[in-house]
């Protein structure tokens, strides 16, 4: 197999948006498929035929290539040889084959949420599976197979409209997949599981032979390793996935509680009486905490629960001070997409740190986030929390995760947002000051916290194998030689294969 220079491969994408003709690459005289045998049904050598791209292809020279290459945190710019969008299985079966035939880096999107960037490449090819949206609902098996295209309010709202609910993040725009496949807590976590947990089956493609690529179905009795290793640590790492199958559960309503403190005076009270109750308390209560340098913010969702209900669960947080307190009764869909913030009207840049916390924060703990808060860079710039403690989540689900942090007390990440969505150098003068400020502050706190979270990366950190997946990363790269031997999924974190 011939090398392509980007040349070569820039002349081959000018051939039309539907599908991209390549030099041939050597291969048998029958034909192979997908599963690497051949016409006569006999296994081939491990070559595969010459692939085209498929699917909606975005190049260089397309007039929509710079809204394609475009990820939610604006703080990273790629510029990709070539955007695959795939609009079925096959594409991405052509397109990873293709990858793998001309040598070019590739990166795996949907939800474009990728927190540091990772999902795009400068210089090679975006998978991109954000058009799969398919959708197969059974309510009486209490499962919901869905494309990996969707994002998690589309499939809040999809599930709503049969009152079925599966765990995910807050954040609507975020992809599922994406999500799911790196654990996925939210609201729903201490009373449904984590996201994974929900997580049954799978369609993805690996890689196959040495140039090829194939489709797997996964679930308990199939491939029940790859299904252990994708809840927690699928991200980019095995395949590409392109649906997921979930069992869901009955939730008809909601009691949806906001309580707004002005200015930081209560924190210290706020703070500990909610991480000495919340994580604590029925397992249908899901809350979070997010503290702003002018504001305290407490949110929290009963499922099948009333507004007294909900009051009386918080009533020790909601006591402290005079909080401002809001109670939404409805649908976990129409509540869910009531309290979304149009991407449009979020800040362009954005920086996080993760990480978990096993033993309530001493006073000194709470200190510091008031210090910090104080000074932080942007009024978006904010500390957030994640309770867990008893619950759901404790509790694995049949076959196993990857994901190691379900004894945590509760989850938290300080984020810096700043700059103006569509004015690439509005953010410039504030980026350093926001970095040193995350930087500072994560270490600031390393004594009261432990671990990470894979879908919120830690640039920097030194062991961050460990970090996010606890002891079992051995595992997991054995699973990986196992899938893609050679490497061909990569990125500034991925999982290496064993070598033994």
């Amino acid at each position: 197999m011939r090398d392509l220079s980007r040349r070569d491969l820039l002349k081959a994408t000018a051939a039309g948006a539907g599908a991209v003709a390549l030099p041939a690459v050597v291969a048998g005289s029958s034909a192979i498929a997908a599963d690497g045998r051949s016409s006569a049904g006999r296994p081939s050598d491990d070559r595969f035929p010459p692939a085209e791209l498929t699917g909606r292809i975005v190049r260089p020279q397309s007039p929509d290539y710079a809204t394609a290459s475009l990820g939610w945190d604006e703080l990273f710019v790629h510029y990709p040889l070539v955007i695959v969008f795939a609009q079925e299985t096959r594409d991405v079966v052509n397109a990873l084959t293709w990858a793998r035939q001309h040598n070019v880096a590739l990166r795996v999107r949907s939800g474009r949420h990728s927190l540091e960037g990772w999902s795009n490449v400068d210089n090679g090819i975006v998978i991109d599976v954000s058009e799969l949206k398919d959708t197969h609902i059974d309510p009486a098996a209490r499962t919901a197979t869905v494309g990996a295209g969707l994002n998690q309010l589309e499939a809040v709202t999809t599930l709503g409209e049969y009152d079925l609910a599966a765990t995910t993040g807050t954040e609507g725009s975020v992809g599922l997949s994406g999500a799911t496949l790196g654990g996925g807590f939210g609201f729903l976590t201490r009373y449904l599981g984590m996201a994974c947990d929900n997580l049954i089956g799978a369609e993805i493609v690996v890689p196959a032979g040495a140039d090829g690529a194939r489709v797997l179905k996964v679930d308990p009795w199939n491939h029940a390793d790859l299904l252990w290793a994708l809840r927690g640590a699928g991200n980019g790492n095995f395949g590409i996935v392109t649906s997921l199958t979930y069992k869901v559960a009955p939730l008809r309503s909601v009691a949806y509680l906001q309580a707004t403190w002005s200015g930081l005076d209560d924190l210290h009270g706020v703070f500990d009486t909610w991480q000495r109750t919340a994580p604590f308390s029925d397992p249908r209560l899901g809350t979070q905490l997010e503290i702003h340098r002018n504001e305290i913010l407490l949110f929290g969702v009963l499922a099948e629960g009333s507004e007294a209900e909900a009051r009386k669960l918080l009533g020790p947080i909601l006591s402290i001070g005079d909080p401002t307190v809001t109670v939404q009764i409805g649908g976990w869909g129409d509540v869910y997409a009531g309290f979304q913030i149009p991407t449009e009207d979020e800040p362009a840049n954005w920086k996080f740190f993760s990480q978990f916390t096993r033993e309530p924060f001493p006073d000194r703990a709470i200190d510091v986030i008031r210090e910090f808060m104080r000074k932080a860079p942007t009024d978006d710039s904010n500390f957030f929390t994640q309770a867990f403690g008893t619950g759901a989540q404790r509790q694995e689900p049949f076959g196993g995760t990857a994901f190691p942090h379900r004894d945590a007390l509760f989850y938290s990440e300080p984020g810096a947002g700043w700059g103006t969505r569509g004015e690439p150098d509005s953010g410039d003068a504030l980026t350093p000051v926001a970095q040193a400020w995350i930087a500072e502050f994560s270490q600031a706190l390393r004594p009261y916290v432990d671990g990470a979270y894979v879908n919120v990366p830690n640039v920097g950190m030194a062991e961050w194998e460990t970090a996010y997946w606890g002891r079992n990363f051995d595992r997991l790269r054995r699973i990986k030689a196992t899938y893609d031997p050679h490497n061909v999924f990569q990125y500034e974190q991925s999982i290496p294969p064993a070598t033994h």
